[in-house]
């Protein structure tokens, strides 16, 4: 599910349902089964939605398994492009221009939000789904046998309460920003941010005496929560005028946001020039004239001291 920064129907922010949800198989039980290559993952890495993708994709050793082609960060009324730049290409895939085209590809009526991520299935040119979420419980489970399966980022044990805690993760620190940023009244603006400093101070107890979400094990929930908190003093801090604190400011999210970051791989999946540009560049009914700013200078491979917590 995506936030629909168009469809602003009253001063709070309104969510779009994901449109596609089909599933890859490894049983036959859907159009799409499970082989090497096949699907095709879009994205873009200012987006904390489709980073999270990129991240399970990373972290399963899924590489060789599912390309990727990472869009243009800037997105004007035309939606997300394909171009040549830093960090960002050309579909060498299909040969979109625009990821509308996949869309509509798929579904020519399509007149919703287009949004990343997008798995999208080479054989029979369509998309497979475009919601986030199935899409990193695919990359965790039926792709298992195709990259790390020893790896599992949503463990039985914890289904019950994983789920309660990202859907508070999704309400109101994923989404909170959004709702903060999007606000179009005091009164909404003021609501949204009290419930995401609450949701942070939350957190920041839950973390005094534990290294990660649910312990000593990392799981989906903590990338869920890493995709906010490492964008959060770049750009939502100021941009979203989530500013009552920065995440900095808290010692414990401070010291996780770190140990998340220096996790191998992970650094490499965090583009902050997309991420800024992006915001400050795309959502210009929010910053009118679209300077970027130059800082904030952030600390993320200091150590980070939590490997003794449990």
């Amino acid at each position: 599910m995506k936030l629909d920064t168009k469809a602003i129907a009253t001063d709070e922010f309104k969510h779009q349902a994901d449109a596609f949800r089909s599933w890859v198989s490894v049983d036959n039980t859907s159009p799409f089964p499970l082989a090497q290559g096949r699907y095709h993952l879009y994205i873009s890495l200012a987006c904390p939605w489709a980073s999270r993708t990129f991240i399970v994709r990373k972290l399963k050793h899924l590489e060789q398994a599912i390309g990727v082609t990472v869009a243009d960060p800037i997105r004007d009324e035309r939606g997300w492009a394909f171009r040549d730049g830093p960090g960002f290409s050309r579909d060498t895939i299909n040969g979109f221009q625009f990821l509308s085209e996949a869309y509509l590809a798929t579904d020519a009526q399509y007149s919703g939000r287009v949004s990343v991520p997008v798995l999208w299935d080479k054989q029979t040119r369509q998309i497979v789904n475009n919601s986030e979420d199935d899409i990193c419980r695919m990359f965790n489970g039926v792709f298992s046998p195709l990259g790390d399966g020893a790896i599992d980022l949503f463990p039985a044990d914890l289904a019950a309460e994983q789920d309660r805690l990202s859907a508070f993760l999704y309400e109101n620190v994923n989404s909170g920003v959004y709702k903060a940023g999007f606000a179009t009244t005091q009164a909404a603006y003021e609501k949204a941010v009290q419930a995401l400093f609450a949701a942070l101070d939350q957190l920041e107890e839950r973390l005094r005496n534990r290294r990660y979400l649910f312990g000593n094990r990392i799981v989906e929930s903590d990338w869920r929560l890493f995709c906010t908190l490492i964008r959060f003093d770049v750009v939502y801090h100021g941009h979203f005028k989530c500013n009552l604190r920065r995440i900095v400011d808290y010692p414990n999210l401070n010291g996780y946001l770190r140990d998340l970051y220096q996790q191998p791989g992970i650094a490499e999946t965090v583009n902050f020039d997309h991420i800024k540009r992006h915001y400050y560049i795309t959502h210009d009914d929010i910053n009118p004239t679209r300077i970027v700013p130059l800082g904030p200078i952030l600390e993320l491979q200091r150590p980070h001291r939590r490997e003794h917590l449990t």
